[in-house]
């Protein structure tokens, strides 16, 4: 039985997105894509979520940046990045010759460093959308500060909207313990789809140095340990804001790809455990191709908020 994995993010604006299929690889996990050429077969994804671009490039934390914990990982990253000219003059061509389905991630210190970086995206071939970065908790200015409040929210979504034709995606942070209120409010700003969740602030202590791991002291925990967060926060979202969702949050498995799906989301990205695994990807679709072919479904649209009461 052929399964249908194309998938289609729409929002209320008219504004769409189709994938071939749900699986996105994360923002910071996949750098720019074309990088991964030798490591993964690119192919494979409907599409991938470069890493954080700021209006100008940025050196980013101090080192060291990363590390293991329990259940997941720590990153301190701080959106270390080449800045919007380079994505414009030098990314977006090779993602064009590629064939590569990109959404950029934009992140900014003030809301007119949001737009004046949206904006610079309008009309660049090889740019299939924009996901607006307010839940980062790298960077001392900006970023997280942004997703707190739904109101504060909005007023960053609206004007990153009346700059952009391209669909606007925007990123969540759960540490705001309202994301379904933020959500709600993106929504009624103009964003086309919101990604639910990004990574909670944690930190851990080397106790032979008796100091912080990271050089940023804290960083964001990711991996399987926020998954049951995450999909506790899809769920809830779903049943509150009519624009797509698309999760994000310890996915490693076609189950837990599944089990999003079915808590509401239409698409879902891959990020840590793609760094272990850069086969995980084709892993996780041959997984849900053939639950689906095993539970008699023909098209994975279906199974969207299925679970739901």
């Amino acid at each position: 039985m052929d399964v249908n994995f194309n998938v289609e993010l729409a929002g209320s604006g008219g504004r769409s997105l189709n994938l071939k299929n749900p699986l996105l690889l994360a923002s910071g996990t996949c750098g720019y894509a074309s990088d991964l050429e030798g490591f993964t077969d690119l192919s494979v994804p409907g599409g991938f979520i470069s890493k954080g671009t700021t209006l100008k490039p940025r050196e980013g934390n101090p080192q060291p940046r990363i590390a293991e914990v329990e259940g997941g990982m720590l990153n301190s990253i701080g959106l270390e990045n080449a800045g919007i000219e380079a994505i414009v003059r030098q990314k977006a061509p090779v993602w064009r010759k590629l064939g590569l389905t990109v959404i950029v991630n934009i992140a900014g210190s003030s809301i007119d460093e949001y737009v004046t970086t949206a904006a610079s995206l309008e009309g660049v071939a090889g740019i299939a959308g924009i996901e607006l970065n307010i839940s980062c908790p790298n960077v001392k200015a900006g970023g997280e500060e942004f997703g707190m409040d739904p109101a504060t929210a909005a007023a960053v979504t609206r004007a990153v909207r009346d700059a952009t034709g391209l669909p606007l995606f925007v990123k969540l942070t759960p540490g705001s313990g309202r994301v379904s209120q933020v959500a709600a409010a993106v929504a009624s700003a103009g964003a086309d789809a919101v990604t639910l969740i990004n990574t909670f602030k944690g930190m851990a202590i080397d106790i032979r140095q008796r100091k912080p791991l990271l050089g940023n002291i804290t960083g964001g925990l990711s991996g399987p340990v926020l998954k049951p967060v995450a999909l506790a926060m899809v769920y809830e979202t779903a049943g509150i804001i009519d624009i797509p969702i698309i999760a994000c949050g310890g996915i490693s498995s076609a189950r837990d790809a599944l089990e999003f799906i079915m808590a509401g989301a239409h698409a879902f990205q891959v990020g840590t455990a793609f760094m272990v695994n850069p086969a995980l990807p084709a892993e996780i679709l041959a997984g849900m191709k053939q639950f689906l072919q095993d539970e008699g479904v023909e098209d994975i649209n279906q199974l969207v908020g299925c679970a739901r009461a």
